[in-house]
């Protein structure tokens, strides 16, 4: 296992983290799975007071005694944004006492999605007071924020030099974020990445068509290479759901050198192979067709597109797709189906593409029954 700096927090966390969204099953399965874990190399534990008995399972088993001292297991907890202090006091107390610690690692205000969640960490009487009071009193070692929220609301969140962290979504197949972590990294925050299998692909059950795509490589070891090989990345999420699903992943948890040229050309290939499947209606991600009066997010909606045209990653799109509309300001936004063919974004699209025309088609392959965030 490597480990690497996680920004001006100092902490050395392990270049991949055990986060634990998906390990409800039971909680002699979680005991099993942090073990296991922590006896594999990882020393960072992540968590959240709405991921269901998360934090009760993982007090559980850091009160059964693991072969790790405390100084050197790093938790952190997430607590979502609010406008009152009190009901945040209320919240850090409720998360200690169910992980059985004296104090957090670090603690991320969760779902930092919306302008008004970033209004209320600002105000002067937010959250964020009570937060810094944790802070000074040892309840809370460190504070950073999770986002699922669009680039220029993250950019904010940055600039605002409140945290010392940020948790966000940046893979292989979606590198909007770019410039996040780019500043991120200037100011010195640590970087965790969230989901990268999961969010970034489905790549543990990827489709044939991309599996032969990245040969010699599967796709989730080349999205795995492709974050680890950038060192401003601290560490990314492991959501196993029991102890063997750590496996496949940690095969690569000494592997964060600079990639190889047989890497490099398999990327290259896959960007060959997606252009010409895709041909003139492949959409660069620009986000010039935005805002639009429909509230559908285009540029989303065509990445799923691309990705089940380009490389046959139809399933991820259904799962994807469905989210909207069903899942708030955690994945915002209207289906292609929602189109008034107004033409609005037309002479925005550098690229000429016919928008409304993708967003039919675009729905009716992958439009379905709607989905819901997969702790509700």
């Amino acid at each position: 296992m490597r480990y690497r700096r996680f920004g001006k927090t100092n902490l050395p966390l392990s270049v991949f983290s055990l986060g634990t969204m998906r390990y409800l099953a039971s909680e002699e399965t979680a005991c099993q799975t942090v073990q296991q874990a922590v006896s594999l190399g990882i020393n960072h534990i992540e968590t959240a007071s709405g991921y269901g008995c998360s934090e009760e399972y993982l007090g559980v088993a850091l009160s059964a005694g693991l072969a790790v001292d405390r100084s050197r297991l790093h938790v952190t907890t997430k607590i979502s944004p609010t406008p009152d202090a009190e009901a945040m006091e209320r919240s850090i107390d409720e998360s200690l006492k169910r992980l059985n610690l004296d104090y957090l690692d670090c603690l991320a205000i969760h779902g930092l999605n919306t302008w008004e969640h970033l209004a209320w960490v600002q105000a002067e009487t937010g959250c964020m007071a009570t937060v810094d009071k944790a802070v000074a009193d040892g309840r809370i070692r460190h504070v950073g924020f999770s986002t699922h929220g669009p680039l220029e609301l993250i950019l904010a969140a940055i600039n605002t030099d409140l945290f010392e962290f940020v948790n966000l979504h940046y893979y292989y197949f979606f590198q909007r974020n770019a410039p996040a972590i780019e500043l991120a990294t200037q100011k010195d925050l640590g970087i965790f990445i969230i989901s990268p299998a999961d969010k970034g692909g489905q790549l543990y059950t990827a489709p044939e068509t991309l599996t032969e795509m990245c040969r010699p490589f599967s796709p989730l070891e080349l999205n795995y290479r492709f974050l680890l090989s950038d060192t401003r990345i601290g560490t990314l999420s492991v959501g196993a759901a029991n102890p063997m699903e750590l496996e496949e992943p940690l095969r690569c948890c000494d592997r964060d050198f600079p990639l190889s040229a047989m890497e490099i050309t398999a990327f290259d290939r896959l960007e060959s192979v997606m252009a010409a499947s895709l041909g003139t209606n492949k959409c660069s991600q620009c986000y010039a067709c935005l805002p639009c009066p429909e509230n559908i997010n285009i540029p989303e909606v065509l990445r799923l597109r691309n990705l089940a045209v380009g490389c046959n990653m139809t399933d991820f799109g259904k799962y994807r797709y469905a989210m909207f509309e069903n899942a708030g300001h955690w994945f915002p936004g209207n289906k292609g189906n929602r189109c008034t063919d107004c033409g609005e974004c037309l002479p925005r699209c550098p690229e000429k593409l016919d928008i409304p025309a993708l967003l039919a088609d675009t729905h009716q392959h992958l439009g379905g029954k709607g989905g819901r965030r997969l702790w509700d």
